[in-house]
């Protein structure tokens, strides 16, 4: 069983930062990519950023330069900094993560977890 944690969503003004945390905890030897999605309301969930178990990132085009992901592999965490936050940013930011598992056949695959979002709402 695995689980995700959120923390660090909340209520911001225009131009403010937030600064949030994902924490996997349960049966993990080895995580892929971790990353951070978002879904505002009546819109469909997109990517935010993406980080490999290398540390290569990349970036939805609306938040390059004003986010940041990074992950702590001792912690099983995956943080994003998010600076000079828009009213558009507002959304309910999730985490996800990629776990690599081999079955009883050998056959390799890739089980993907999700977090149960927090909330990120930036007034203008």
């Amino acid at each position: 069983q695995v689980q995700l944690v959120e923390s660090g969503g909340g209520l911001v003004q225009a131009g403010g930062s937030l600064r949030l945390s994902c924490v996997a905890s349960g049966s993990i030897f080895a995580i892929n990519t971790m990353g951070w999605y978002r879904q505002a309301p009546g819109k469909q969930r997109e990517l935010v950023a993406g980080i490999t178990s290398g540390g290569s990132t990349n970036y939805a085009g609306s938040v390059k330069g004003r986010f940041t992901i990074s992950r702590d592999n001792a912690k099983n965490t995956v943080y994003l900094q998010m600076n000079s936050l828009k009213p558009e940013d507002t959304a309910v930011y999730y985490c996800n993560i990629d776990l690599p598992f081999t079955d009883y056949n050998g056959r390799s695959g890739v089980n993907t977890y999700w977090g149960q979002g927090t909330q990120v709402t930036v007034s203008s």
